[in-house]
């Protein structure tokens, strides 16, 4: 196998805090890794990051839009979709008993509050890069160099479909006039559902950011108003008998079913999902680390607080057999007993279709800035139809993608096995890179203390407790997936084996490492070149990647008419100090 290492190389100066100028970078060698030290205009710290990585953008081409009440709402929108209204019924089901239930939402919340310290301690390394896992992994791994860029950018935009999310909101549109659908009235309405969700984001990022908060902020009176409705009902000021009944025996019927149990987990740990939401616009965000410690711990309290609230609501209102045994979504028969009527259903289907919708806007914002910043890491091909703002100073390239994937598979797949199956596809490969990403972050510790940056130099550190338990909880999810339901090997949601789907994921996995050998590391073997990567600004002062071939003949010239960030320079760039040898890393100003 071929090298990737530069051929030239410099020897790092004394290790210690390097703060250059906006506009300004410094490199740094360590061991066999070389440093850009680089600031953005949202930020009074520099990033420290591997060199391989995409560069930072001095000033974000997106803007500076996204405030304390943005960050909230981003999170909000994206963990509050429909699932507080739909699942609850199941994770009763799974547990068996009320206690329990509520025991497992509280472990929910414990799990996503571990895991948003460990992403804001990312940040606080990476402060003026937006992307979240795409940056966080790259830092976490650089070595083999372009393999996690490569494997993660992959599976990211093959599996960036929300037409799960879609036809949920179809569903709820159609029964809102009581009509029910056809497969291909569902499809058309979830369709055009999605496409006016991406036509709403194309145009104005400024806009994007206030339809979220104001949709948000709907979602979340709603929650609000469930919460009170639930409170007034178990003070017994409602038509309700008897409300506090299914807490005096909470744990009655406990069940000692451990698929039920686990499978319980799972769906309450995918109710959490999107807490992290805001850390794919970090770039956007003036002092980042700060607001999304504050904003981002704000709206996953208020998300614990007002999903334990929905729960005694519903717990208040119905008999717990009876949501263990109606196909009806919670939430409905929650507003069924409290105010019997068919009316009042109509308001929750038009207020959880909201949400659904919602969700649709919040996955749009964050996931268009985690394909972008794929992009920028030059592993995608045609560099500026992904990372390019222009003309509207928005993503069009990813959202034109997601547009895309998610509507062919809408229409292609028919509703049930197929479909089933290929949602769940996203699900292990997802699990697995949250596992890298929370062991990661003690390889980008250890590497911070090789360079001699002092711990309070990020501004942030997760407690040790939560890092580990974030990576307990991600083990968790890549295990049990493995385990069998009770009713057998064909028990699960489709009708073949219940875990093909985590089989397809890991092959997915391994079909992107074997692409990463053949590409980076065969093909430059036999065809006589190699990999490098070139930094390129773009009309709009988009700044990027893009991976190049360099013949074998060429590559010594190549490498010292560019520094280790891809950028070409001129002669005099480095001072050199030939009585000791070593190059002397100065500050460097591009323009």
């Amino acid at each position: 196998m071929v090298s990737l290492n530069w051929r030239r190389r410099a020897t790092s100066p004394p290790p210690g805090l390097v703060n250059p100028d906006q506009g300004e970078t410094a490199f740094l060698t360590e061991s066999n890794l070389q440093y850009a030290v680089e600031k953005g205009e949202n930020n009074v710290l520099p990033s420290y990051q591997e060199v391989s990585g995409a560069p930072v953008e001095t000033h974000s081409p997106l803007g500076y839009h996204v405030g304390s009440v943005t960050i909230i709402f981003l999170n909000l929108s994206k963990v509050v979709g429909t699932g507080v209204y739909s699942t609850p019924s199941a994770i009763v089901k799974g547990t068996g008993s009320v206690g329990l239930s509520l025991i497992y939402w509280f472990i929910g919340f414990l799990i996503a509050s571990s895991a948003l310290s460990v992403y804001l301690e990312y940040a606080s390394y990476f402060p003026s890069r937006s992307g979240s896992e795409v940056v966080y992994l790259e830092q976490a791994y650089p070595r083999p160099k372009y393999l996690i860029h490569v494997t993660f950018a992959i599976q990211t935009v093959l599996l960036s479909f929300s037409a799960s999310n879609s036809i949920v909101l179809a569903q709820y549109l159609f029964r809102i006039n009581g009509h029910t659908p056809t497969p291909w009235e569902q499809k058309g309405v979830a369709v055009a559902g999605y496409t006016v969700a991406v036509l709403l984001l194309a145009f104005h990022t400024r806009f994007s950011y206030r339809l979220s908060n104001a949709i948000g902020m709907v979602k979340l009176l709603t929650l609000i108003f469930v919460a009170i409705t639930g409170l007034v009902v178990l003070g017994g000021h409602t038509s309700v008998q008897n409300p506090t009944a299914n807490f005096h025996d909470a744990f009655h019927s406990t069940t000692t079913s451990a698929y039920g149990v686990t499978n319980a987990l799972i769906k309450i740990v995918f109710s959490y999902a999107g807490y992290q939401n805001a850390f794919n616009v970090v770039n956007e965000v003036k002092n980042p680390v700060r607001s999304l410690r504050n904003a981002g711990g704000i709206s996953l309290f208020l998300v614990g607080v007002l999903y334990m609230l929905a729960n005694v609501a519903y717990f208040a209102a119905v008999p717990v057999e009876e949501l263990r045994e109606s196909k009806q979504v919670a939430a409905s028969l929650f507003f069924q007993r409290v105010f019997g009527t068919s009316r009042a259903v109509k308001g929750l289907n038009f207020l959880i279709a909201l949400s659904a919708f919602g969700n649709l806007i919040a996955v749009l914002l964050g996931d268009s800035r985690l394909i972008r910043e794929c992009g920028r890491q030059g592993t995608l091909p045609f560099a500026p139809f992904w990372v390019s703002t222009r003309p509207f100073g928005t993503p069009l390239g990813p959202y034109a993608i997601k547009w895309t994937i998610t509507i062919l598979i809408i229409l292609a797949l028919p509703a049930g096995d197929a479909f089933n199956f290929v949602v769940d596809l996203a699900v292990y490969p997802t699990s697995f890179f949250n596992f890298l990403l929370a062991i990661g972050l003690y390889f980008v510790r250890y590497r911070r203390k090789k360079l001699g940056l002092p711990r309070q130099a990020s501004g942030f550190k997760a407690w040790e407790v939560a890092v580990l338990f974030t990576i307990g909880a991600n083990i968790y999810l890549l295990v049990m997936p493995w385990y069998p339901p009770a009713s057998g090997a064909t028990g699960g949601d489709v009708s073949f084996w219940y875990a093909t789907y985590v089989i397809a994921g890991i092959g997915i996995i391994l079909i992107c490492a074997v692409y990463y050998a053949l590409w980076v590391q065969i093909l430059p073997h036999y065809g006589r070149y190699r990999i490098r990567h070139e930094r390129l600004v773009l009309e709009g002062g988009e700044v990027t990647h893009k991976l190049i071939k360099v013949p074998l003949e060429k590559l010594k010239a190549w490498d010292e008419e560019h520094d280790v960030q891809g950028r070409k320079i001129s002669a005099n760039a480095l001072d050199n100090d030939e009585s000791l040898g070593i190059a002397v890393p100065v500050n460097i100003k591009f323009n």
